[in-house]
């Protein structure tokens, strides 16, 4: 069994591969819950959706939210009458937050998880971070802003100066997934809004420090390979580099995969970490996608 620590962008393109070379039922997948709130009167969580989707083979892998192929007629019209509606949801997407909304209202969000992920065929598991409300405020040079707002309304412009999350307790049988694998990858999501809200839940960082990790690093040179991560990692004073994400789980962490272009940190990362992989990290194509996940796999002791 091996279980993934996953958000909604960088991690998904590393299921595409792992999906391929190990056989779905061997996999669990932790998902982070920190940015989930309700939007137009649907429960939307986004990070978790993507993972529904990936492994699913529904997946816009384009944008790397929502459904390829999907229509936006609601989302049109919602705004033609003046609602405002922030993000932009499509028709079958909708469909999958509200049939999750009624889901949650009577079983709660991993119940509401575990009935979708069957219904879409997903042989994974897939389980939420925590099942209680979360919220995320991002310090700017503007103000205070929700998640949502600073991403999408201010297109991640705005100067960040600090990030605040709320801690919550983890749902039911993460803790066990962690303790019961084979080995943990953390996925190339964002390490500060992604994978620190996974992290900072009750008996984590203890159950992983038992069980063999491996971090795929989402910064190359001094970039994140996607999303506002080097802005995250400065407000934090952590350096923008594979050497800052091996920092942030140096307490447990086995072995690092970083892209090529970085293999002159190796001798610097070895003082953190015992194991340095250094392969293509910058997943393009599924057959990288696939290679990266062999090198993984082959690197579990």
């Amino acid at each position: 069994m091996i279980t993934v620590l996953s958000g909604g962008t960088g991690t998904p393109k590393l299921l595409q591969g792992l999906k391929e070379i190990v056989d779905p039922a061997d996999l669990t997948i932790i998902v982070n819950t920190l940015e989930n709130d309700y939007f137009s009167g649907v429960y939307v969580s986004a990070d978790i959706d993507t993972v529904l989707y990936t492994l699913s083979d529904m997946i816009n892998d384009e944008t790397w939210y929502g459904v390829k192929g999907d229509t936006f007629i609601t989302h049109e019209r919602l705004n033609e009458l003046g609602c405002g509606e922030l993000l932009r949801i499509g028709d079958v997407d909708r469909a999958t937050k509200i049939q999750k909304t009624q889901l949650m209202d009577k079983y709660g969000l991993k119940k509401a998880c575990e009935i979708q992920a069957r219904n879409m065929g997903i042989e994974s598991e897939i389980i939420p971070m925590s099942e209680e409300k979360s919220d995320i405020k991002i310090v700017t040079d503007i103000g205070e802003l929700e998640f949502h707002d600073f991403l999408i309304k201010h297109k991640s412009e705005p100067e960040v100066l600090d990030i605040k999350f709320s801690q919550v307790k983890p749902a039911d049988g993460v803790v066990d997934a962690i303790k019961n694998s084979e080995a943990v990858i953390i996925g190339p999501s964002n390490p500060i809004t992604s994978i620190l809200p996974i992290l900072s839940l009750k008996g984590i960082r203890e159950a992983l420090k038992d069980t063999y990790v491996i971090a795929v690093s989402p910064i190359i040179g001094s970039d994140a390979v996607s999303g506002p991560a080097s802005k995250f990692m400065k407000a934090l004073d952590i350096e923008v580099s594979s050497v800052g994400v091996a920092s942030l789980y140096k307490d447990f962490l086995d072995n690092i995969v970083i892209d090529d272009k970085d293999s002159n940190l190796k001798s610097q990362l070895n003082q953190i970490v015992n194991k340095v992989t250094i392969t293509n990290t910058i997943m393009n194509n599924l057959g990288v996608k696939k290679n990266l996940a062999q090198i993984i796999k082959d690197s579990i002791p």
